[in-house]
């Protein structure tokens, strides 16, 4: 078991009308001017963000508003952002939304704090020493972006995603009502089940050590989004299951899911970003359509893990050889996520990708991880190029 830390400062507040207390808790961390972030027109059409602007107004908070992030956020936005801050002196940030939008506004967090290009950040030139302050309210459980130190950004040019790790851009609040998801589509909320199950499975998948209670707390988070998922599908409006599914959202990515290990894997999030950043397809969904292919690829590598994966979350029979019982629970893995109307390659995707599409991801992949990465096989371009191909 290798050594670890565990840092998780952003402060949670969970439940009904918990957006109520969003002045409060901006003025608590000290702002006193903000940017609003949001994405497209849903927080507008819910009237969450009319909701929001009364509140601020009534506390006589001064806010600034940008909306426009999309799924796989832009560097362009991003920029936007940074100009609009620095005109209007802004202190603070408010993500309203999911995942994108949180992503985006830890971007022009980095962009305010720090001279340069914040692209920088993003393409491994260099590491920020500050980020804005940010709050976010949390409309789609999914990326876990809330309490991450991740953000995600697609630069237009070239098409290129690429993400930043840093503590600085940890959210100082977190407010999470489930009742503000219940309007999603039934893909979205899909996306977003398949997205917290691969942040704990990228973890969970490794030949680096891990510790006993936390593949037992791994375990339990995937079981608990798989039945809440499949509750979900036929009562979307189900506040209880909206509940688990969002509180999974967040430990799934908080690095619960994964102290005491070497940090898991991560090549299918790598390879996803290349097909979103190509393609522009849903995070969740570019996961599932690729997660298949990979795991058929590297499982031989790491065969306990996807054998007690196998058992422990599908309750696959321990009958046959361990390679019987992986590809059982790789199979079962699939299935599940056919049953949420995944794809599980990238023609269901609705991607019909040339020989020169996939050559273009793998180089791009394998550019983007400084030549490669794998903690259940450690994989070069070649071996990204045949996953790709694999998942056709």
């Amino acid at each position: 078991m290798p050594d670890f830390k565990y840092y998780t400062p952003t402060r949670v507040i969970f439940g009904k009308n918990t957006e109520d207390r969003t002045a409060e808790l901006i003025r608590e961390y000290g702002g006193k001017k903000i940017l609003i972030h949001y994405g497209g027109g849903s927080v507008v059409r819910s009237g969450l963000l009319e909701k929001v602007t009364n509140i601020l107004s009534e506390a006589g908070i001064s806010y600034v508003t940008l909306g426009g992030a999309v799924p796989n956020p832009r560097l362009g936005l991003v920029y936007e952002g940074i100009d609009l801050c620095k005109k209007e002196g802004v202190d603070f940030l408010l993500a309203v939304g999911g995942g994108s939008v949180i992503d985006s506004a830890k971007a022009i967090g980095y962009g305010v704090a720090n001279e340069g290009d914040v692209w920088d950040f993003y393409d491994n030139k260099r590491r920020p020493s500050a980020c804005l302050p940010l709050g976010v309210i949390l409309t789609i459980a999914a990326t876990g972006s809330e309490m991450s130190d991740s953000s995600v950004i697609t630069k237009e040019e070239g098409l290129v995603k690429r993400g930043c790790n840093s503590d600085l851009c940890r959210a100082k609040f977190a407010i999470l009502n489930p009742e503000l998801t219940m309007t999603l589509p039934d893909y979205q909320t899909a996306c977003g089940c398949t997205d917290i199950m691969m942040h704990t499975m990228e973890r969970y998948f490794t030949n680096g050590g891990t510790m006993e209670i936390t593949d037992n707390l791994a375990e339990a988070l995937l079981r608990t989004v798989m039945k809440n998922a499949l509750i979900l599908a036929d009562d979307p409006k189900n506040y209880d299951a909206r509940a688990e599914v969002m509180w999974a959202g967040s430990l799934s990515h908080n690095g619960l899911t994964g102290f005491g290990s070497d940090g898991g894997d991560w090549m299918t999030h790598k390879l996803e970003h290349e097909i979103g950043g190509l393609f522009d397809v849903a995070h969740g969904a570019g996961l599932a359509a690729i997660w298949g292919s990979w795991a058929r690829y590297v499982y031989k590598d790491c065969l306990a893990r996807f054998r007690r994966f196998a058992v422990n979350v599908f309750g696959v029979e321990e009958t046959g050889t361990d390679e019987e019982i992986a590809l059982k629970g790789i199979e079962a893995c699939e299935a599940f996520f056919r049953s949420l109307h995944m794809p599980t390659n990238l023609r269901e995707l609705g991607i019909d990708a040339s020989d020169s599409d996939l050559e273009t991801m793998a180089r791009k992949c394998a550019a983007g991880v400084g030549g490669g990465k794998g903690a259940a096989k450690f994989l070069r371009e070649a071996d990204m190029l045949e996953i790709y191909r694999a998942s056709r």
